[in-house]
């Protein structure tokens, strides 16, 4: 070892002694860069040690001996060392599972990484701000150390130079790999283009990690007219450094139309600035997009010019997002109820910024607690509809009043004069309890009664039947006729037979032909008797049919699974 390595070496060991051991809170391990810890890191070394129990001294060791290889070894500038070893979490929890002396961790380090060179740009890129999920497919795949990499290596100290903080720097790497790519000599022009019309290099770092594009081709245009823009109107850029946000990646050609939009409805400059020093997540939020969107959208349902103007001026103090997502809930809702939409129409451009800021329940709700139906609702909203502001998430609704109209009279009377005929007069108990069990109009009950007086049974027979079984009742005539058909035409059975087993008409066609194809199955095996009624195989419950019939014979499950396939395919 030369005399310069060795005094190279001492003074790693030096600055990992004193930083890391004797003042751990100046220099926590998991401060800066990448926050988040490894999904499911393996608990164990090479030698069954569990990584989680290292003490923090030995911790400290292990990233000691890591600085020193980077350091000293791989002869990294010593700040991207201190970065790559204090700031990559899951690749260090990976280096601790190859301990195999826990009683010295930074030897066994060491002697590690003497004889398994690491893939240099894992760390790197975690210390840069990635999650391994985000820099997994930006690794190389033909070169394992960072210094094969002269130009990544440039680039990177040029932003770092700049003034960019090293965790903010991954962001860059993955939105504008390009810029990574560069010839030296190549970013600093682009920096100093920039500087050049008059932005300052505080404002461009924020904007640079914000829009990492605008370093890729010349001068970003749109970039620059939207600046100049806002700047006329009189905005300073500390207030747009502000409001930018470094997490976001913004677009400035949609940020451009956006305020092309305010020019082109006619907002004043005077208003303009107000609009946009209330309200910024107009340019901001989803860099304009949701701005556009709900433009968009109001033009199509007919707005004016005017009517956008009135509605900029009059924004509310809420999220963009928000308020569109707000909007487009109320819209489903008004079609989910089988409003027109030329009515849909009149509603949103009329109460346009009532419903943006309404978080209205969803339909299915709205229906239960205000107990009523959609014919109602939708005329009851068509003449109130700034009643919409009051049906909102967490707001105490109050059901509908029964309506007093002479046609829900009519129709209470004919139920009761059908219950009456059926029976029910003596006892006042049983027709209230009917009258809750017969659903639908009167006019209904009655058309669905001679439904089967008309298919050939007797009057008194559907009356008794109706008294034991009340629910086939709440068919409509189309489906008692249809599964009455299916019992005469197809399985060939007297329509009388509906007078001794009248539930038939409760239980669907398919049940009827799954089970019935099954018994005539088991009928031709010798496995089950010729004669059995239709109500002992279609009414008994599925477990006992399973056990009584399909489990009778060894390949009953199969045919059972055939059966079954095949009918659902003809429905």
């Amino acid at each position: 070892m030369t005399r310069f390595h060795k005094a190279k070496t001492a003074s790693a060991l030096k600055w990992a002694s004193s930083n890391l051991v004797e003042n751990p809170k100046k220099y926590p391990f998991w401060q800066m860069g990448s926050s988040h810890i490894a999904e499911n890191p393996r608990c164990y070394g090479s030698n069954g040690t569990s990584v989680c129990s290292f003490s923090r001294a030995a911790r400290s060791e292990a990233r000691a001996a890591f600085f020193e290889y980077l350091y000293c070894t791989r002869a990294l500038q010593f700040r991207d060392a201190e970065n790559m070893s204090k700031n990559s979490p899951y690749f260090f929890e990976k280096l601790l599972e190859k301990v195999e002396d826990d009683s010295d961790v930074g030897t066994s380090i060491s002697r590690f990484l003497r004889y398994h060179p690491i893939n240099e740009f894992e760390p790197f890129f975690e210390s840069l701000g990635l999650k391994p999920c985000e820099f997994g497919p930006l690794l190389p795949q033909d070169r394992l150390f960072l210094s094969d990499d002269s130009l990544l290596l440039e680039n990177y100290q040029v932003l770092c130079n700049y003034g960019i903080e090293r965790n903010k720097i991954g962001k860059i790497y993955k939105e504008a790999i390009q810029v990574f790519r560069y010839q030296p000599g190549v970013l600093p022009s682009k920096l100093e283009a920039y500087e050049e019309l008059g932005l300052g290099q505080s404002f461009m770092k924020k904007v640079i990690v914000c829009s990492p594009k605008i370093l890729i081709g010349d001068v970003d245009r749109d970039f620059v007219e939207v600046l100049q823009t806002l700047k006329d109107l009189g905005f300073e850029y500390g207030w747009i450094e502000e409001h930018l946000l470094e997490q976001n990646s913004y677009n400035w050609s949609i940020i451009l139309q956006v305020l092309s939009l305010f020019s082109k409805v006619g907002c004043g400059r005077g208003k303009l600035y107000g609009l946009i020093s209330n309200q910024p997540g107009l340019i901001f939020e989803d860099s304009g997009y949701k701005t556009l969107s709900f433009v968009g959208f109001l033009v199509k349902y007919g707005s004016t010019v005017d009517q956008l103007r009135s509605i900029f001026q009059e924004f509310p103090q809420i999220q963009v997002g928000q308020f569109v997502l707000n909007l487009k809930r109320c819209v489903l809702f008004l079609n989910e109820i089988d409003m027109e939409a030329n009515e849909i129409g009149k509603i949103v451009c009329s109460h346009f910024l009532m419903l943006g800021t309404s978080m209205l329940m969803r339909t299915n709700s709205l229906h239960t607690y205000l107990n009523v139906g959609k014919k109602r609702l939708r005329k009851y909203i068509q003449e109130n509809p700034q009643e919409l502001s009051k049906w909102v998430m967490g707001a105490k609704l109050v059901p509908f009043p029964e309506p007093e109209d002479g046609g829900k009279r009519q129709s209470k009377m004919l139920k009761t004069k059908f219950l009456l005929d059926l029976g029910y007069g003596e006892d006042p108990e049983k027709m209230k309890k009917a009258s809750k069990v017969f659903r639908g109009r009167g006019a209904e009950l009655q058309e669905r009664y001679d439904c089967l007086v008309n298919a050939g049974l007797d009057k008194k027979d559907v009356t008794e039947m109706v008294r034991v079984s009340p629910q086939i009742l709440n068919q409509s005539k189309e489906v008692l006729q249809r599964k009455i058909d299916f019992l005469v035409n197809e399985l060939g059975y007297a329509v009388t037979t509906l007078a001794s087993f009248p539930s038939y008409l409760s239980y669907t066609s398919q049940r009827v032909k799954l089970r019935l194809s099954m018994y005539d199955w088991l009928k031709d095996e010798g496995k089950a008797e010729p004669s059995k009624a239709l109500s002992t195989i279609v009414a008994c419950s599925n477990k006992d049919f399973m056990k009584q019939y399909v489990n009778s014979h060894p390949r009953g499950p199969q045919v059972w699974q055939d059966l079954k396939e095949q009918i659902c395919s003809e429905n």
